[in-house]
């Protein structure tokens, strides 16, 4: 006995994790009936698909797989109707899209048959989906890189500038000593002379008075 069918439009929202976690269900479908799953995805977001389709077959009873039958995947940004990606594959086929957009995204499965082929059965379809982490941005990298080599430039002129800053420093400390030096040296040979002239100048008016008093006496 075949399933019973189920509702033509079912949204769903897959528990997916960046950092490349998956998830693996299986549902079921009549011909031309499209199921959908609703996942929010940040931008720039690797989404990787597998499934595989299996028709049921009253001759064998179970589900078989059916070269004839294709799989029409549909992937479209709800918050702006962009239609991402629209494919046919064949009942076990793969996959993968980027999100351009943050926001949530329809994620559509339905059957098709080849041209010349009709059929009207039921339809167990797998499905994995692997949501992976955020795509790398060449030309974000780029610039990331550039900007950081500009900072580095910066940085590496401002640690040059701090050199010089600090040998002019350096230098103005080593004249400043020789200076202060030299005016000690100065201001010590001064007062040496100084004390040469006061002692010269008491031995002379010294003198000079000891002949005056000489000259008195002899009067």
């Amino acid at each position: 006995m075949a399933p019973s069918h189920r509702p033509r439009f079912l949204p769903l929202c897959l528990l997916l994790w960046l950092a490349a976690v998956a998830n693996g269900l299986h549902f079921y479908l009549d011909t031309n009936e499209k199921r959908c799953f609703v996942e929010e995805l940040p931008t720039d977001t690797i989404v990787e698909g597998h499934y595989r389709a299996l028709e049921w077959s009253e001759k064998e009873q179970s589900y078989v797989e059916n070269p004839e039958l294709g799989i029409l995947v549909e992937v479209t940004e709800l918050d702006t109707g962009h239609n991402v990606v629209r494919t046919r594959g064949p009942p076990d086929g793969r996959f993968t899209f980027t999100s351009h957009e943050a926001g949530d995204h329809a994620i559509c499965l339905s059957s098709v048959y080849s041209p010349g082929w009709f059929g009207s059965t039921h339809i167990r379809l797998h499905l994995d989906i692997v949501v992976g982490a955020t795509k790398a941005d060449p030309e974000h990298d780029r610039s990331h890189v550039s900007e950081l080599s500009s900072r580095l430039r910066d940085l590496n002129q401002k640690l040059e500038d701090i050199r010089r800053e600090q040998q002019y420093q350096r230098e103005r400390e080593a004249n400043f000593r020789d200076l202060s030096e030299d005016t000690n040296s100065r201001a010590v040979w001064y007062s040496i002379a100084q004390i040469i002239v006061l002692v010269l100048t008491c031995a002379w008016q010294l003198r000079h008075l000891k002949r005056f008093f000489e000259d008195r006496k002899m009067h």
